[in-house]
């Protein structure tokens, strides 16, 4: 019997560390160009700063909003939106969405009504309510009413009126710090 040869394989050369670090350097430069992308264009990491919020965002927690949703997908009421504040736009707010437009609002000390309709707001604990009222307003074309959860020490709609749509910029869609509020928001 004769045996057939193999064609001998050539040996590989084991990568040269110049060529290793090339490759590190290269896929390196690459995720920060991605990174640099997603936080310009789409998420964005924001530090809450204030109280208004509470008890579902606390001062200085940190949260990623997303600056792209808006462009596919319209606003909802329950919706925490970041927006530039109206009487001073180098400042941004984070609210939470209660009036949408072509709605009427309507606060009788303290209780939310929506088109006649009183509002459950389970994010608003009972300790964080206040006794305010606010008259009934249509709320125009292209505008939001918007609301703190902390009802008692928030800056919002019932001080500056509707939040108009081009002063809206970004969602806010999870929690990343402290740890233990590491989550979505809601």
């Amino acid at each position: 019997m004769e045996q057939s040869e193999q064609p001998s394989q050539p040996a590989v050369a084991p990568p040269s560390g110049l060529r290793v670090l090339h490759s590190w350097v290269r896929d390196f430069f690459f995720s920060i160009v991605v990174s640099f992308f997603i936080i310009l264009f789409v998420y964005q990491p924001v530090k809450v700063e204030g109280g208004s919020m509470e008890p579902g965002l606390e001062d200085q927690e940190r949260i990623f909003i997303n600056k792209m949703v808006y462009h596919w997908e319209s606003i909802e009421r329950g919706d925490i939106i970041v927006f530039r504040y109206p009487r001073d736009t180098r400042k941004s707010f984070i609210k939470r969405v209660i009036g949408l437009p072509g709605d009427d609002v309507r606060i009788s000390r303290g209780r939310v009504y929506v088109n006649g309709k009183l509002i459950v707001e389970a994010y608003v604990p009972p300790e964080y309510e206040d006794l305010r009222s606010y008259p009934e307003t249509y709320i125009p074309a292209n505008t939001y009413f918007v609301l703190g959860d902390h009802r008692s020490m928030s800056n919002d709609s019932r001080d500056f009126g509707p939040v108009n749509r081009s002063y809206i910029y970004g969602k806010a869609v999870f929690g990343y710090w402290p740890v233990d509020k590491l989550g979505i928001l809601r």
